[in-house]
């Protein structure tokens, strides 16, 4: 692949092409929030919220590592708007699913960011 195989897209268009794609990769109940990540311009700041009793919110870094395969990493895991932690069992099943939603979303914007 080499050096011509990155991210050629603006940061803004490609944050608003997640939140269009996004959505229909999650549970429907399910909201998310995707931004520009302010330091990287080949990353993203998406923020999911997972409907239901437990009201858990996932914050994660998407970094573009090419123009298709990203790395995903959790950055905050919150119920309620209080920090909890991330190591119990239902969680990490929580941050397994919706990483590999976040790995689906990318690879259904493939003929975007492999301009």
């Amino acid at each position: 692949m080499g050096k011509n195989d990155e991210l050629r897209i603006d940061s803004q268009q490609l944050a608003e092409a997640w939140q269009r794609v996004l959505p229909d990769r999650i549970n429907q109940t399910d909201s998310c929030t995707v931004v520009p990540d302010e330091s990287q311009a080949n990353a993203l700041r998406v923020t999911i919220d997972i409907a239901g009793h437990q009201k858990y919110s996932l914050d994660f870094k998407v970094t573009y590592v090419d123009s298709r395969e990203v790395k995903a990493e959790l950055i905050d895991v919150e119920r309620d708007g209080i920090h909890v932690d991330e190591r119990t069992d239902i969680i990490q099943q929580l941050i397994s699913d919706y990483t590999r939603h976040l790995h689906e979303c990318a690879q259904a914007l493939h003929q975007l960011t492999h301009a």
